[in-house]
């Protein structure tokens, strides 16, 4: 099925039908809580699961199980994983399935000032280092521990000094780099493009970016850079120069092609041909060499939703997920534009339209990144399915 109406009228005019339930139904429907699931390592991998519409009961029962055999791998480029903090669940699926990820970034540090040229170094009392064992034990000691690193509660005038003076720039290198020295990180994920491309000059954010990647580089350690989509709605804040610029600065770019829709945009998550749009745009195959360039390309795929309501809804998580997925009968829907899924159903609580990843949308973007030949970066782990991972 093809989504080729504003989502915010059917929102307003969706009548009670097939695919949605009444609140007698619903009730009803809500006895797939009942259904016997299947949990934890099985003999048999899901790929034969994948259907371009699935069913909302073989979702329910299958979801939890995954291939025993975690170190098979059937993505051959790169794949980096975030967790957070405040989702414990994705520190167990990274170690889990720790020998599908070359490098898992927990979303701990965070940059500092406190005056000129004194910057520190927050977030250490989340660092892990029990779990950063386990993880890189789990994968042949292959997977690399990558935190990213953001520049927290800064002002403008704050900006400005970093930007301004080069002294300040190495101080935070240093810090950071001590970290990693102390702590065994691998290398950093750094994330302040987004935050400064549309406030500061291009010169000014190569300059901070050069200045606190090249000695973490001298030091062998990796650097990925998390990078905006291209909008083409709005102005894009990093473009093939950028990119080209960067190159040689960075292990990798991290693209967080997700995020595609709002409460105020409904619709899907992540159309499969804007995400192909933003790998082009950033590294066309006209672009001399583009083929090892895209190596260091990391195409985001969200683990996460949207849930869309009259009031506008949003992000949703796995058991969020699977809680709206009971009051659907049949098969979700195919929206074959966006190589998407989706559900319409009315349930105690109001009506929803509910955007969220399946076998079938992961795998054509997996396809997706195999033939542009870029790797991955998965937002985040824990908020998905477990049989995802059987994917990669």
């Amino acid at each position: 099925m093809r989504l080729d109406i504003e989502l915010i009228v059917i929102l307003s005019l969706i009548s009670i039908a097939s695919g949605t339930l009444s609140p007698s139904k619903g009730q009803k429907g809500s006895k797939n809580a009942e259904l016997k699931v299947r949990k934890g390592p099985i003999d048999t991998t899901r790929e034969h699961l994948i259907r371009e519409e699935p069913s909302a009961k073989e979702i329910l029962v299958e979801n939890g199980a995954y291939y025993r055999n975690t170190s098979l791998r059937n993505f051959k480029g790169t794949v980096l994983g975030y967790v957070t903090p405040w989702n414990n669940y994705g520190y167990d699926i990274a170690k889990t399935f720790s020998p599908k990820f070359d490098v898992i970034a927990p979303i701990w540090l965070q940059i500092l000032r406190k005056g000129d040229k004194q910057y520190e170094l927050a977030g250490m009392h989340d660092v892990d280092e029990q779990w950063m064992k386990d993880v890189k034990r789990n994968s042949g000691f292959k997977t690399k521990i990558t935190p990213r690193v953001l520049f927290d509660k800064f002002k403008d005038e704050d900006f400005s000094k970093l930007l301004s003076y080069p002294e300040e720039r190495k101080i935070v290198s240093r810090i950071i780099l001590n970290a990693c020295d102390t702590y065994r990180f691998d290398g950093i994920v750094l994330e302040v493009w987004a935050t400064l491309a549309l406030r500061m000059d291009d010169p000014f954010l190569y300059d901070l970016v050069i200045d606190i990647s090249k000695p973490l580089l001298e030091q062998k350690k990796l650097v990925y850079m998390a990078i905006p989509p291209r909008r083409d709605h709005l102005y894009d804040l990093f473009t093939q120069e950028n990119f080209d610029y960067l190159f040689d600065y960075v292990s990798g770019y991290c693209v967080m092609a997700y995020d595609y829709s709002n409460a105020q945009r409904p619709g899907p998550n992540a159309p499969i041909k804007w995400v192909r749009d933003t790998v082009e745009f950033f590294c066309p195959s006209t672009s001399p060499n583009y083929r090892e360039k895209r190596k260091k390309i990391l195409l985001g795929l969200n683990m996460y939703g949207n849930d869309f309501t009259p009031e506008g809804g949003g992000p949703i998580v796995g058991h969020e997920y699977l809680r709206l997925l009971k009051y659907v009968k049949g098969r979700l829907q195919h929206d074959e534009k966006d190589a998407e899924n989706f559900f319409e159903v009315k349930t105690p609580t109001g009506r929803h339209i509910v955007f969220y990843p399946t076998l079938y949308s992961i795998k054509k973007r997996i396809e997706l990144a195999q033939e542009l030949g870029t790797g991955l970066s998965l937002w985040e782990l824990g908020q998905g399915l477990d049989y995802f991972y059987d994917l990669l």
